[in-house]
């Protein structure tokens, strides 16, 4: 028996899980046009950041980061950050 430690533990079962449930290819044609920036913010905004944080974190403006937010809602066709943030969900981890 071999003992691991949580992180690692935590990232084969990720792993498992991606395997086992791939994610949409209709949600990755969805963020395909997103520059790395842009998902850069969605990942931020998957994790709960607010506007705020998600500027500090990246050394933007929060003007900057707003207009992002706006670009990656009308890019993917979601209504709102709550949206977007199971979207970026959905793509990690699959259905």
């Amino acid at each position: 028996h071999t003992t691991l430690g949580p992180s690692i533990t935590r990232h084969v079962v990720t792993g498992y899980l991606a395997a086992q449930h791939p994610p949409d290819p209709e949600d990755l044609s969805r963020i395909q046009e997103l520059t790395d920036r842009e998902q850069e913010v969605l990942k931020l905004i998957a994790t709960g950041a607010s506007n705020s944080e998600i500027a500090a974190t990246l050394h933007l403006s929060e003007h900057t980061v707003k207009t992002h937010v706006s670009h990656i809602l009308t890019k993917t066709g979601c209504a709102d950050r709550t949206q977007a943030a199971v979207l970026a969900h959905r793509i990690t981890r699959g259905p």
